[in-house]
């Protein structure tokens, strides 16, 4: 069995992948895959991995785990999500680091299912609105003290997917950004359930009307179905045409932090731009695009 673990990070999901998939669960369990509540499985996992302490999971206790979050006494996957799985939104940012927790965390969340195939799951966002949004959850009033000292311009997902990789090297990794989000939607839900390409997923776009609205998505469905796309390429024209124009005041982000002026933004952006070039070149990583 393969689990896959979708790992956040914040603020660039906010379950609703796993809210696709849950309602599709009774056709992807016909598939073998298996995709539990989050009330069965995180406190579960929460629990166990404190208990632990980093150790590998005795035989049994991966047994007993393995019970408590799935029916199934067979599985072919199963996909278990949380954007904290590695820490909270206020420890994103630490040691001059994003996530230095993965550190520890990746190879003890793997070591709870040893005797099983374990894949990572992650969406990244532009450092630019990734840290103002985490601090407005990290219930700290100054931003420089939720900085700790590290420098927004030195930040590099692909250091911290480094890491994940060096500490659980055997686990391979799967990796979007998350403003290619709408246009990869259907694809990142195949990729983490595996599925075969005719596969339809129900409530599909659900997600870009949490985008563009529900009148936007009414009216993107209505030309989906009378103008069918004749390519994926045609597909994601079509989607980034509606975005723009029912979805763009959705998608935009004022920044208001001190000393962020547009030039910085801009250099911010620019920097995370040839970040994933390197993550689009590194081993055991399979970055997606559209």
């Amino acid at each position: 069995m393969e689990i896959v673990l979708h790992v956040g990070a914040h603020s660039t999901d906010e379950d609703n992948l796993l809210k696709c998939l849950y309602k599709n669960k009774e056709a992807l369990s016909k598939r073998g895959i298996v995709v539990p509540t989050p009330s069965r499985y995180r406190p579960a996992i929460r629990e166990t991995m404190q208990a632990l302490v980093g150790d590998v999971a005795p035989i049994e206790t991966q047994e007993a785990l393995l019970d408590s979050i799935m029916d199934e006494d067979h599985a072919e996957r199963l996909i278990l999500g949380h954007e904290s799985f590695f820490c909270v939104p206020g420890r994103s940012v630490q040691q001059g680091q994003l996530y230095p927790t993965v550190n520890l965390k990746a190879a003890r969340l793997r070591n709870l299912f040893s005797r099983e195939e374990v894949r990572f799951c992650i969406g990244l966002r532009n450092p630019a609105t990734f840290l103002p949004a985490v601090f407005a959850r990290a219930q700290n009033p100054n931003f420089e003290a939720f900085l700790d000292g590290a420098d927004p311009m030195a930040m590099r997902w692909s250091e911290l997917i480094s890491r994940m990789r060096t500490n659980v090297p055997d686990a391979p990794i799967t990796v979007w950004c998350n403003e290619d989000t709408p246009l990869l939607w259907p694809h990142i839900l195949q990729a983490i359930a595996n599925t075969a390409d005719d596969f339809k997923f129900e409530t599909v776009n659900e997600f870009l009307g949490t985008i563009m609205g529900r009148g936007g998505l009414n009216r993107l469905q209505s030309y989906l179905e009378a103008h069918p796309p004749q390519s994926e390429d045609q597909r994601q024209r079509i989607v980034a045409a509606f975005l723009d124009k029912f979805g763009a005041e959705a998608m935009e982000q004022e920044i208001d932090l001190p000393g962020w002026t547009d030039a910085y933004v801009n250099q911010l952006t620019e920097l995370y731009e040839r970040d994933l070039e390197l993550l689009d070149a590194m081993p055991g990583v399979t970055f997606m695009t559209p």
